[in-house]
């Protein structure tokens, strides 16, 4: 089950991804089924060592094209293991609702993107997740778990904050919210009662099946109750050097972030 829409964040064989708290590594998957050249990064081992079998499997049976690469290991977030300029896309995927400092992990992932790569962001939706931390504190009160609430606005005022640009939005899992309430109002340890076990059943027939009915369900939820909100963005190019000339010039101003107007429009709870 993706969350980034890789029609709105375009891959290239060879490119060079960082999937960031990558968890159980499905967008990694995604990536080097595309022919990337994919770090899934994690702090959680136990995770790591499950997506570096999964690696080894899809090598193994076939799954990714020749030069296609990738790589699972351990690291930290605010603190990434790697040069500036290093990957041509980023993603990083229901992970910064967990960390405290996350302008510090946005300022990471923009210095190892290179100039005129892009990162995709998903976070938990304002109102689905405001009805969780209503129905159950368990939900939350964790360890390692939510920390925060975004809007969709407050999240696109941080990237552009860390000198991206970002250039589209939508909202993912409309099917999904209504299983999480469920979760949280009959306990989100209680897998037992009849009314979640039912709605994830049919969960996992639509993750299996995609029949018809549950996409068109699915496409009319999104705007209204999607369960993530996601943000694509641009790390702009350095300006051209000015050629020497015989009488200094002035530096031109930089050019302001285009924003389109699904941006404005989509940016919301």
């Amino acid at each position: 089950m993706l969350t980034v829409d890789f029609s709105r964040f375009p891959l290239a064989p060879g490119d060079r991804v960082l999937d960031l708290g990558c968890g159980g590594g499905r967008h990694a998957f995604e990536c080097y089924r595309r022919g990337a050249q994919v770090i899934a990064l994690d702090r959680n081992a136990e995770e790591i060592a499950e997506v570096r079998k999964w690696f080894a499997a899809m090598e193994e049976a076939g799954e990714a094209p020749a030069g296609a690469t990738a790589t699972a290991m351990e690291g930290d977030a605010l603190a990434l293991p790697f040069e500036d300029e290093t990957f041509d896309r980023v993603i990083i995927s229901e992970v910064m609702e967990h960390i405290p400092d996350d302008i510090g992990v946005l300022a990471e992932m923009v210095r190892v993107l290179k100039p005129g790569g892009l990162i995709a962001v998903t976070v938990p939706r304002w109102l689905p997740e405001k009805i969780c931390w209503a129905l159950s504190d368990a939900y939350h009160e964790v360890e390692g778990g939510h920390i925060r609430i975004y809007r969709g606005d407050e999240l696109l005022a941080k990237m552009r904050g860390a000198g991206l640009r970002p250039y589209g939005t939508h909202h993912a899992h409309g099917l999904h919210s209504p299983y999480w309430w469920l979760k949280c109002a009959f306990g989100v340890d209680n897998d037992g009662a009849l009314p979640v076990k039912l709605y994830h059943k049919l969960l996992v027939w639509d993750i299996v099946k995609r029949p018809l009915a549950t996409r068109l369900a699915e496409s009319a939820l999104d705007p209204l109750i999607g369960k993530s909100f996601v943000a694509y963005a641009a790390k702009p190019h350095r300006p051209a050097e000015p050629e020497h000339a015989a009488e200094p010039q002035q530096p031109a101003e930089p050019e302001q972030p285009a924003e389109p107007q699904q941006v404005a429009a989509e940016s919301g709870a």
